[in-house]
């Protein structure tokens, strides 16, 4: 007897297990149509969001160009000109070598006192002292794209005497119209739309 209770024992958890082996998968109907209803909605939300992107960086660029501009006038307060061309933007986290270019009678002229032999304070390049890091970082920080961004004084855009800042833009070229620049299309200064190039 007991081993016919055994018999009945086994049988019954033979069937309950096959019945869970039978229905414990998807079929290859299911899963194509999952996939489809899967590439059907990354094709309508794809781009929008790789939209919402490129926005985004084109943002990040313009705030930094803004950032620029602002450390850049207060190196021009401390120095009386603003970094050459050669100088670039690294002139704001490192301080520029005093070789004499961009001085000018008026600006040594102009102080009430001399300052004493080997006083640091004062630089001979600009006529001022250099008083950064201007920015907050070590390094200038890349565009979204990973380029440097360009840089250009005495202007060759800006009717007014501010520099020349500018981005190449996702395409990474030059002149091209997706570059985002510190001009606007007038030559007045100011932060620039995208659709600006540099001629």
């Amino acid at each position: 007897m007991q081993r016919m209770m055994m018999k009945k024992l086994t049988q019954s958890r033979y069937r309950i297990s096959k019945s869970n082996v039978v229905r414990s998968g998807f079929t290859l109907t299911e899963l194509l149509i999952v996939m489809a209803i899967l590439v059907l909605l990354v094709s309508l939300i794809g781009p929008r969001l790789l939209g919402s992107k490129q926005k985004a960086d084109i943002n990040a660029v313009k705030t930094q160009i803004g950032m620029f501009q602002s450390a850049l006038e207060r190196y021009a307060v401390d120095m009386n000109k603003f970094p050459a061309t050669e100088e670039g933007l690294a002139a704001l986290v490192s301080k520029p070598s005093s070789d004499g270019s961009g001085s000018s009678s008026e600006d040594s002229s102009s102080s009430d006192s001399a300052p004493a032999e080997g006083d640091s304070s004062s630089s001979e390049g600009g006529g001022g002292s250099w008083d950064g890091p201007y920015i907050k970082t070590e390094k200038l920080p890349a565009d979204p794209w990973g380029k440097a961004y360009a840089y250009e004084y005495p202007p060759t855009h800006n009717k007014i005497n501010v520099p020349d800042i500018w981005s190449y833009g996702p395409d990474g070229q030059e002149n091209t119209d997706d570059d985002i620049v510190s001009w606007t299309g007038d030559g007045e200064g100011g932060e620039g739309s995208g659709s600006e190039s540099k001629e």
